[in-house]
């Protein structure tokens, strides 16, 4: 199995949002747009772990994020997360395998973002995630979405010049990321994690995700038809569709569901 083959079939075991429109986008866009995703994924769930504890968290961030900014190769990641194979995913073991997988010419960009975002999650893990106000949360949702909204416009100038609004861009990521906050909610206050705001009820980040998926609208309506606004609109609609779910008391949308609305959103891009 080649390298994209196994990129692909991780991908597909760890997001059923993001598989579809990444296997669909042209050879070069869809390598960074993979590698982007894998090695994000691969930090996420380093902060997320359900086990490992907070300065442990801090510390295999920090050292990913180190690495990155230094001329590496793959073992340099395998010897740091050798101690630690028996709880870390195949994502985030293999995480120097899928930095490598982006095409020269954008690589830094997306090792750059990588590198920042595994230092805001250390300092999130080393502070217990501590949101009390709006201004947390923005900074937390910008820090781990926004920022990779301004990833993906990046990547799309890089493939064919596609311009995109970096202000409704940082909405699109962080809109995404409220609706996650949202759905995940009962479980991450089950492992000691709150990320709503002091005396926010979930009415409070509905209206919060609504708001930044107002701009995530703006950011691909302006988008030209193509790969690229194919790729947007599919997690945007699951987005609006998980938030409905969510209303009506589901906690999350069903296979079927998911496979509707992938459907529907590309005949209507075809």
């Amino acid at each position: 199995m080649n390298i994209s083959e196994n990129a692909l079939d991780i991908l597909k075991k760890t997001s059923r949002t993001f598989y579809i429109p990444i296997s669909r986008l042209p050879t070069d866009l869809q390598a960074a747009v993979m590698s982007g995703y894998l090695c994000l994924r691969a930090i996420d769930e380093v902060e997320d772990h359900p086990s490992l504890d907070n300065r442990t968290k801090a510390v295999l961030l920090h050292a990913i994020s180190n690495i990155l900014q230094t001329r590496f190769t793959e073992n340099d990641f395998t010897a740091v997360l050798a101690g630690y194979r028996q709880e870390l995913p195949e994502v985030t073991l293999c995480v120097g395998k899928w930095a490598l997988l982006a095409p020269a010419s954008i690589a830094p960009r997306i090792w750059e973002a990588t590198a920042t975002m595994a230092e805001r999650m250390a300092q999130w893990a080393e502070h217990n995630w501590k949101i009390q106000t709006e201004e947390d949360l923005d900074r937390y949702t910008f820090g781990v979405a926004g920022s990779v909204g301004l990833l993906l416009a990046d990547l799309w100038t890089w493939y064919n010049g596609t311009a995109s609004n970096r202000i409704h861009a940082v909405g699109f990521g962080r809109g995404l990321q409220s609706v996650n906050i949202l759905r995940n909610h009962p479980e991450d206050v089950a492992r000691g994690v709150e990320f709503f705001p002091v005396n926010w009820k979930d009415a409070d980040m509905h209206t919060y995700a609504r708001r930044n998926l107002a701009l995530a609208d703006a950011y691909t309506n302006a988008l030209p038809p193509g790969p690229i606004l194919d790729f947007c609109a599919i997690p945007l609609a699951l987005a609006y569709a998980t938030l409905d779910a969510l209303a009506r008391g589901d906690r999350k949308l069903n296979r079927k569901n998911v496979l509707e609305i992938v459907n529907q959103c590309s005949s209507e891009q075809a």
